[in-house]
């Protein structure tokens, strides 16, 4: 049996570096035929992609969260194959994966901006909003992102092969694999899925316990938090703990490295030396640093990594030209009719033609341009075309950073993107002419294409990594992602409608928070308002420097901009993975170890995952519990402190008994 598992499970190497001369061979080899784009995997992927776009739409809007669909999809396609007794049926499983993913892509790029148009509107009923507008900018923003990503597709998942830890595909490829396993490999992930799932499920349903330790639970440290603004905060859930650890110590100590130096630093610096600033505007009223909380001065103080993610974009496209430009003369020698020196190429290295890829990226840049110039820029030719640039320029520009997020920490920075694109775009609608409700809708629209796009290619690389461990052909997962994104975007669209139509996202029943930022954002911006150009240039600046010292910039500056209590853990998970794989004197044995923490923190993230969509569809039924007052009391939060601890030493003690 054990000489079974190893042969259908990963190659050793799948997850390190490869030594000179040596190759990656996929667990379906190049030679093997296999089922994959089957009426059984496309038609179960569109269901996927329906039921999981509705679920992610209402619990963003509602609670301002997006769950990562991939995994819990996974999950289901493993389990439904193995129910029906389906044979051969991973390739299947893996276009499910694929098509139904396209929900989380083009629910987070959606959300956070159009609804916006929603708010807005509220405010200036002269506004004009419909299905139509909504469903076509998700839809070009989505089919924008997957052609733009499609030429680094072999660059970040072959030639990169061990240097990203890929975390979310790390666990969604384990999940798959577990369905073609059987025996002692697939326990680890069992149990911990189970453990990592009801844990999160307690939380997030129950609260019995926070889902955040912070220092504000003591008495000294919310003394320190009111006078000096310094906090420590620390998610305690198991899916953030196992992507630490897949992430690795190196990499989380740099994230975190940027998410200290805001919040113990920054934070504290600006309440104390620049107290008049101006933070936030909360009912109308301006709040200054001195009387902000750290969390209010977070929020404008982020504007710094946002500066620094722009430029770790450009710094990335500077050292990735050469790629850009084979990648761009393939092209042309295609369209100009040219052969390629690449002849039969493997079926797992088999992309969509690069003659096709430009095409595409032609026509839905034509399409946008049409839909900017009829549907919102009112017939005007000037801000029409400047406006397809700016998205088009853009969106290639940030496609690049949004992969390697993902790559990274599994967690793309779409929002922080998004807000510089809304910015770019006002300023320079607002110089060629274009201002008031007219530019609002048009920023809107433009950001909205722009965050579906980035939204889309950061997904799409995770996808294409377990395509590329596990075997399949990328042509396909690359053909019948357009699909996927068609069903999604419509089905959002729809929800978007229905819960204005019931709700209103002015009412306070739905805090589509990102959206509303945005609206905040860009109402001054149309009136001729400023930005916090100074935070971008710091962030910029400092993203130089790390990259002189040969930092990198781009994990550095997300931990700048994601919160705190979501960087810590990382760094918890990455040093346990450091702990576990360097007891033993024997290589072998810690390299055993680290495979099998791997199994048990992808199945903490699957877990935890899959429970949150049942968790979100409670609340979706009218079934939630209310635990506010509990959670107000510290001893929440010790309790949090509590269990988190036991689940650690789970993780730890379970990890060192592989021998």
């Amino acid at each position: 049996m054990e000489k079974h598992e190893k042969e259908i499970g990963l190659p050793e190497n799948a997850f390190r570096e490869l030594r000179e001369g040596e190759s990656y061979k996929p667990l379906m080899p190049d030679a093997q035929p296999c089922k994959e784009v089957t009426v059984w995997s496309v038609t179960w992927g569109l269901l996927m992609a329906v039921l999981f776009s509705a679920a992610s739409a209402y619990l963003g809007l509602k609670v301002g969260q997006v769950f990562e669909a991939a995994i819990p999809i996974a999950i289901i396609a493993v389990g439904v194959s193995g129910a029906t007794r389906r044979k051969g049926a991973l390739g299947e499983n893996i276009i499910i994966q694929s098509i139904g993913a396209c929900s989380g892509m083009i629910v987070a790029g959606a959300i956070f901006t159009l609804p916006a148009l929603y708010i807005l509107q509220a405010k200036y009923p002269e506004m004009t909003v419909n299905f139509l507008e909504v469903f076509i900018a998700s839809v070009l923003g989505g089919v924008l992102g997957i052609l733009f990503l499609i030429p680094f597709r072999k660059y970040f998942v072959k030639d990169m092969h061990g240097k990203y830890p890929f975390p979310e595909a790390t666990a969604s490829t384990q999940v798959l694999i577990s369905g073609e396993k059987g025996g002692q490999q697939v326990i680890p992930l069992m149990i911990a899925g189970i453990i990592g799932g009801l844990y999160d499920f307690v939380i997030a349903t129950f609260g019995w316990w926070n889902e955040n330790f912070t220092s504000r639970c003591l008495a000294w440290g919310d003394m320190l938090a009111e006078k000096t603004k310094l906090v420590f905060k620390m998610n305690t859930g198991a899916a953030v703990l196992g992507m630490g650890y897949i992430i690795g110590f190196r990499y989380a100590l740099i994230i975190c490295c940027g998410s200290m130096l805001v919040w113990w630093l920054i934070i504290p610096g600006i309440a104390l030396f620049f107290g008049d600033t101006v933070v936030m505007e909360r009912g109308g009223e301006a709040v200054v640093a001195s009387s902000a909380t750290a969390e209010q001065i977070f929020s404008y103080a982020k504007s710094i990594g946002i500066g620094g993610i722009a430029m770790a974009g450009i710094i990335g496209i500077i050292k990735s030209w050469g790629i850009i430009r084979s990648a761009v003369g393939l092209a042309s020698q295609e369209l100009r009719g040219k052969k390629t020196t690449v002849k039969h190429a493997p079926r797992t290295q088999t992309d969509i033609p690069m003659r096709i890829i430009a095409i595409g990226s032609l026509l839905t840049i034509a399409a946008i341009f049409l839909f900017f110039h009829f549907g919102v820029m009112h017939g005007n030719i000037l801000f029409s075309i400047v406006g397809v640039l700016l998205v088009a320029f853009i969106a290639f520009l940030f496609t690049t950073v949004a992969a390697n997020a993902i790559a990274i920490v599994g967690s793309n920075p779409v929002s922080g993107m998004t807000l510089m694109t809304l910015i770019l775009a006002s300023v320079i609608m607002v110089a060629v002419g274009l201002k008031g409700t007219g530019g609002m809708v048009a920023a809107l629209i433009m950001g909205g294409v722009v965050c579906t796009a980035l939204s889309s290619a950061g997904s799409f690389v995770t996808d294409l990594k377990i395509g590329y461990w596990l075997g399949s052909t990328p042509q396909k997962q690359e053909t019948f992602k357009f699909l996927g994104i068609l069903v999604s975007a419509a089905t959002v669209a729809g929800v978007i409608m229905i819960l204005n139509e019931t709700y209103g996202f002015t009412s306070g029943q739905l805090a589509a928070p990102q959206a509303n930022a945005m609206a905040a954002v860009i109402e001054p911006l149309m009136s001729g308002a400023g930005a916090p150009w100074l935070l971008y240039g710091i962030g910029a600046l400092l993203a130089i420097v790390l990259t002189f010292f040969k930092i990198p910039a781009l994990a550095f500056a997300l931990g700048m901009f994601i919160p705190l209590e979501l960087n810590l853990p990382l760094l918890v998970g990455g040093a346990i993975n450091w702990y576990v794989t360097s007891r033993s004197s024997d290589a072998s044995v810690n390299d055993a170890r680290g495979e099998r923490g791997t199994l048990l923190a992808s199945g903490f993230i699957a877990g935890g995952a899959l429970m949150g969509v049942v968790s979100a569809a409670l609340r979706f039924g009218g079934i939630s519990f209310d635990y506010t007052r509990w959670w107000n009391q510290p001893g929440s939060e010790l309790l949090s402190l509590g269990m988190y601890i036991l689940l650690i030493l789970f993780l730890i003690k379970y990890t060192l008994k592989q021998k």
